[in-house]
């Protein structure tokens, strides 16, 4: 019996964030960039760099709740935009996850009994939920809590109040530490699409061009390995044929992405991931869910068009990488009024031939 494919995700680039969006909402939207949002009840991840100690920026925010779960759910991955740290490896990217109920406490009981027993393909009937749509969510708008009165603001004369404002605790005289610059890479929101969209003649035609340019640098015979791993009815077979430099991993990575090369996310949870190039032992010994000691499952990969579109709102700030697999608790686990996000695992693999993705 044939195996069913996971439905693959799109993230794609979309509009600027305009602003600095910090409203009741703001966590909702999926985004590249800019500075992490925070689940109501759970503080915003700020971590460090375990290579140089500097604060790391924000790649990616996915929010991503899973159907049949009760929970609203945030992932964070952050890297280290520091010249020195380029090729880093996992102790300069980190990935957190943050959940928080969206049902009343008295319904979450009920519900939290099917949080560990929901059925992974579930979440994909929903998937459009994950991600900001420009088109369906408005993008958030910057919004000051003022108290109970919407209208008091008017009434305050804020000039004398910044004035007034003292540092606390301050010894005379004592130098006071100048908390390190956070980087930061421009915000645009993440939209969503399916892959299946891309599969076409006219996405099929832009394929082959790609790879008939791979062909050229490398000297494979793209047409037979086309033929030779397509089967008569569009289902990908084993790739038996021998790749110049024994790369077939990379060959079948460039091959899958071509109908979109702008994607900067794959999103398929419990999918499988696609690598750019041979996965090493990491992979099969994925480490267990630090809280629960549940098994790690794929959620999403990052992709090579991302390193384009990270533009530096700091200067001198750049993250380089081929491809980010990013693992989550299978079970989704979250404890009770727990209030801090939780780690989670990633693997990073370089990019064998960076060019092709400029």
């Amino acid at each position: 019996m044939a195996t069913v494919r996971k439905p693959v995700l799109l993230g794609l680039r979309d509009t600027a964030v305009c602003g600095s969006p910090t409203g009741p909402d703001a966590w909702t939207a999926s985004k590249l960039g800019g500075v992490p949002d925070a689940l109501p009840g759970v503080a915003a991840p700020r971590p460090a760099c375990e290579r140089c100690g500097q604060p790391l920026a924000l790649v990616v925010q996915v929010y991503c709740p899973l159907e049949a779960s009760p929970f609203h759910r945030l992932l964070h991955v952050f890297a280290c935009a520091c010249p020195t740290c380029g090729h880093g490896g996992a102790r300069c990217w980190k990935v957190f996850r943050s959940q928080c109920l969206q049902v009343g406490e008295k319904d979450a009981l009920d519900s939290q009994k099917q949080e560990n027993d929901f059925d992974a393909e579930d979440w994909c009937e929903g998937a459009t939920d994950w991600g900001s749509d420009v088109e369906e969510v408005p993008s958030p708008q910057l919004t000051l809590d003022f108290g109970n009165d919407p209208h008091s603001a008017r009434d305050i004369d804020w000039t004398s109040q910044l004035q007034g404002l003292q540092l606390q605790d301050a010894v005379p005289g004592a130098i006071q530490p100048i908390p390190p610059v956070v980087p930061q890479f421009l915000p645009y929101y993440i939209c969503v699409a399916d892959e299946d969209d891309y599969r076409d003649s006219a996405s099929l035609a832009h394929a082959h061009s790609l790879l008939r340019d791979y062909q050229q640098r490398e000297g494979i015979a793209v047409e037979q390995l086309l033929s030779q791993s397509i089967s008569s009815d569009g289902d990908e077979k084993y790739e038996k044929t021998v790749i110049k430099n024994g790369d077939q991993m990379f060959y079948k990575f460039m091959k899958r992405i071509a109908a979109c090369q702008e994607q900067i996310l794959r999103y398929s949870w419990s999918g499988e991931p696609l690598f750019l190039t041979c996965p090493m032992s990491e992979v099969t010994e994925l480490p267990a869910c630090s809280h629960c000691g549940g098994q790690r499952t794929f959620e999403f990969q990052l992709m090579p068009a991302l390193v384009s579109m990270l533009k530096s709102a700091n200067l001198g700030v750049s993250v380089e990488f081929g491809t980010v697999l990013v693992y989550t608790c299978e079970k989704s686990c979250w404890p009770q009024s727990h209030q801090t996000p939780m780690e989670e695992f990633c693997i990073i693999q370089e990019d064998p031939d960076e060019l092709l993705f400029k």
